[in-house]
């Protein structure tokens, strides 16, 4: 097998993956990696153990019987092997792509203590790919013995869609409430096309179509109704998985200036309403020199944007080290590829403006102090030790917390201080009975796939409360 520019590749011969070349991919939003061939996939899974014990499963947080899954693809069955990943994962081509797999089940591969992990993503994401792609696209039938339960899922990110598959699939009718004109929550406004083909999200849609759920877009729940109102029409639970959409700002003089975005607005101006299109009705501004402060995956997804609308210099502006960027490291070997300049141990003090438009970045030089007791090393600043980037453009990349709408208009809906809603963490059910959550709108800011386990785990609940006992909401 031939291994081309962009290929990425392990001494022990692990299955390549193949690319676009960083310096043409950098200005196309077409998607960065190119999925297996069945050939490839087949052998990928061979280098599988296919351990007893299973501990990439133990590291899944949807469940998904790894081994076995795996073992199919070894032999070529990869309807069975797809049969296995949507048993547990509703969402396969979107997780194998988006994942953290080196901290969850990669993390676990027996293979990687000596060697690299079995790419169990990127089997994931053939298989998914494989099947359902359009020729052989599974038809999903809808349910016809209905349990005479209505459920209301307010957001459609990945707990709501996952939370909505699972009650549907038993039955139950299902009503989601999107905000937003679009599904997919952080799947659509928040992930490039590049990493994630907004396709996939369609696909869900059509599926969930399949399956009787409905779909209602362009209904803000805190607005449009309250939860209270919810009850009153008759809803006998109510899922919030309306994610962490509100962005944090640093609180430095400047950030009023014209040029400073929240990475949230910039990525739902380019991802949701298309505005690198030539025609797009939502503008974006076309930068020469960009700074992105932060350096988790937001920050690498606002970089790489930027870069692909046309700026001359992208910087990614951090206050640790490149040891502890948060970010992927898939993703970071991507954005430095992609000519993304990194200048970590600096912390921004200050926009600076011309009275109206930002001109540059003041940073402070910092240092690592030891580990504390989280394991962190904790960053100090230099004394007297600053610098000046030149930019016409910032964005604020340093994490997102819960909207506080629905918390406002439930006020009785016990949340902590950082606005995420607290739950049972064996049921996802809040204070208020038959209120269920999950995602980022409990947890804050985090990973696809623990979202994803949230809502099957709230539907689980939901289930087997309904479905035993007349529970009946009481509006309070």
């Amino acid at each position: 097998m031939s291994i081309g520019r962009g290929d990425c590749v392990n001494l022990l011969m692990k299955t390549p993956i193949k690319e676009l070349d960083p310096l043409l991919r950098n200005e196309t939003f077409e998607e960065v990696v190119s999925g297996y061939i069945l050939e490839e996939a087949m052998a990928e899974a061979k280098r599988c153990l296919e351990c007893k014990h299973a501990p990439c499963s133990r590291g899944c947080p949807v469940n998904v019987s790894i081994p076995d899954f795996i073992h199919e693809v070894k032999i070529g069955n990869i309807q069975e092997a797809y049969n296995i990943l949507v048993s547990e994962n509703r969402l396969p081509a979107i997780c194998g792509r988006v994942c953290p797999q080196e901290n969850q089940c990669e993390g676990q591969c027996v293979r990687g203590i000596k060697g690299e992990p079995v790419a169990i993503g990127r089997l994931e994401r053939f298989v998914a790919d494989y099947i359902e792609q359009d020729a052989l696209s599974p038809n999903i039938k809808k349910i016809k013995q209905k349990i005479n339960k209505k459920v209301a899922v307010i957001g459609s990110g990945p707990a709501g869609l996952t939370c909505a598959a699972e009650l549907a699939r038993e039955g139950v009718q299902v009503v989601i409430y999107e905000a937003l004109h679009k599904i997919g929550g952080v799947l659509t406004y928040g992930i490039p096309e590049f990493r994630l083909p907004k396709k996939l999200i369609e696909k869900e849609k059509e599926k969930l179509l399949q399956l009787g759920v409905d779909i209602q877009t362009d209904t803000l729940i805190g607005r449009s109704y309250t939860i209270d109102q919810l009850k009153e029409q008759g809803f006998n639970a109510v899922f919030i998985g309306s994610g962490a959409g509100l962005p944090r700002f640093m609180k430095i003089p400047g950030e009023s200036l014209n040029g400073v975005y929240s990475a949230n607005e910039y990525l739902t101006r380019v991802n949701l309403m298309k505005a690198y299109e030539t025609d797009a009705k939502t503008p974006i501004k076309r930068s020469r020199q960009v700074v992105v402060v932060g350096g988790g995956n937001v920050a690498m997804d606002a970089a790489r944007t930027a870069k692909r609308l046309g700026a001359d210099e992208v910087t990614i502006v951090y206050r640790r080290s490149m040891e502890e960027l948060p970010a992927r490291t898939e993703e970071v070997h991507h954005a430095q590829e992609e000519l993304i300049r990194f200048n970590t141990l600096w912390n921004p003090v200050e926009i600076i403006g011309n009275g109206v438009n930002v001109i540059g970045i003041q940073c402070q030089k910092m240092v690592l102090e030891e580990a504390d007791a989280s394991g962190r090393r904790r960053p100090v600043p230099v004394k007297n030790e600053f610098m000046i980037v030149p930019c016409d453009t910032v964005i604020i990349a340093i994490g997102q917390t819960p909207n506080p709408l629905i918390k406002m208009t439930t006020p009785q809906l016990e949340t902590y201080d950082f606005g995420g809603i607290q739950v049972n963490e064996e049921t996802m059910e809040t204070n208020l009975p038959l209120i269920y959550a999950g995602g980022d709108a409990v947890t804050g800011a985090a990973t696809v796939i623990k979202a994803m386990g949230a809502g099957k785990k709230a539907a689980k609940d939901i289930i087997k409360t309904l479905g035993g006992h007349k529970n009946e909401f009481k509006v309070v």
